[in-house]
């Protein structure tokens, strides 16, 4: 078991727009049709950590309502075990971790086990991702800093990769020796990747002690560690109870610190640097649901329709995820998303042929350059 357990729930997931924007990103949006991707990883962190163990949420400010709907179905008890952070500013990983491990580990600096989840991916079955993680914690236990690495479906280039030596011993779960970190390749080079054998997906979850990350934050990022090293331990007043959930949105310094530490992520500031990386080979499913059409195909496995009121003529091979009905006539593998606008935001449509979702990321580049950011 890990004594706490940071989730990083940030990030707008404009790949998935329009249904994932800045006020309702990826992470809260279904892929089971009751639950959410936020509510599978406070689920995952609740099990890995023990009764006295903390889940802390690491979030902006535009999520704090969805995280508090989502956290408002747990028991009394689960919910003490809750601790919601909400950003200042959007910084990257790196400051999110180091500001988690400042919290977890007290102004004593109490060494802590901590587990570092992703809060917009899917994972399953939960008891070999149980196993898995436990694995990584008995390294981390002993100064190292464990990642899950993914092993590849295939040569894909939209993953950063993790480059593998030795197997240690002493876990049922393969357990390597990091030997390097690899931006996300080109083609060409994903296939050497995957040829080589030793190589892995980042899923960008870690495993590490809090004295031990710090003094990594310490030595490879120190404008992050001095940021956060002046915050103060947030007294009870520091706190606001909503729905039973306490959300740190008086932490005196805070805003400060997010203003001082750099935007960057963890795998730059710290694990690239880091001489003690291993690598947890994961053995359950992983999925970072990072398209439209990688959506569609998770959902129609799944037989989930969202609620979304369809009628069809003469039209095949379409997914809709919409909130008001929509009719198609004489088409075929296209990717409708609909937004109305029922939140008050701009209503929003694509369409897309299936296999080209990719180019959302483009089209989101173009609402920018136009000075739409409403729509995001």
């Amino acid at each position: 078991m890990f004594n706490d357990c940071i989730i990083m729930a940030g990030g707008s997931g404009t790949r998935l727009w329009p249904a994932s924007n800045s006020k309702t990103p990826k992470q809260f949006l279904s892929i089971h049709g009751d639950g959410s991707f936020f509510n599978d990883a406070v689920e995952r962190a609740l099990a890995l950590t023990g009764s006295d163990g903390r889940v802390i949420i690491i979030a902006g400010k535009a999520h704090v309502p969805h995280i508090i709907r989502v956290c408002s179905q747990y028991s009394a008890e689960e919910k003490s075990r809750l601790a919601l952070i909400p950003e200042p500013l959007a910084k990257n990983t790196a400051p999110a971790i180091a500001c988690g491990a400042f919290y977890a580990g007290g102004k004593d600096r109490e060494d802590r086990n901590v587990l570092v989840l992703t809060s917009d991916h899917i994972i399953q079955p939960l008891e070999v991702f149980k196993a898995d993680a436990l694995a990584a914690a008995s390294f981390s236990a002993r100064g190292n800093l464990a990642i899950f690495g993914i092993p590849p479906r295939g040569p894909d280039t939209g993953y950063g990769y993790i480059e593998t030596g030795d197997r240690l011993e002493g876990t049922e779960t393969a357990v390597y020796k990091v030997l390097s970190f690899r931006e996300k390749p080109t083609r060409e080079k994903a296939d050497e990747f995957l040829a080589a054998g030793n190589y892995y997906w980042n899923s960008g979850m870690f495993a590490f002690s809090t004295r031990f990350i710090l003094e990594e934050f310490r030595r490879n990022a120190p404008d992050i560690f001095n940021a956060f090293d002046a915050l103060a331990a947030p007294g009870p007043s520091a706190y606001t109870v909503e729905g039973g959930i306490r959300i740190l949105d008086k932490w005196p310094g805070l805003e400060d610190a997010y203003r001082a530490a750099p935007g960057i992520s963890v795998d730059y500031a710290i694990a690239e640097k880091c001489s003690r990386t291993v690598a947890a080979a994961a053995r359950f499913e992983w999925f970072d649901v990072g398209s439209w059409d990688e959506y569609a195909r998770l959902a129609d496995h799944a037989g989930q329709r969202f609620g979304t009121e369809v009628y069809a003529q003469d039209s095949s091979g379409c997914f809709v995820d919409s909130d008001i009905p929509v009719a198609l006539c004489g088409v075929d593998d296209l990717i409708v998303a609909v937004r109305a606008g029922k939140d008050g935001r701009p209503g929003s449509v694509l369409v897309a042929k299936k296999g080209a979702t990719q180019g959302v990321k483009g089209i989101v580049e173009q609402i920018k350059a136009a000075g739409r950011n409403e729509l995001l």
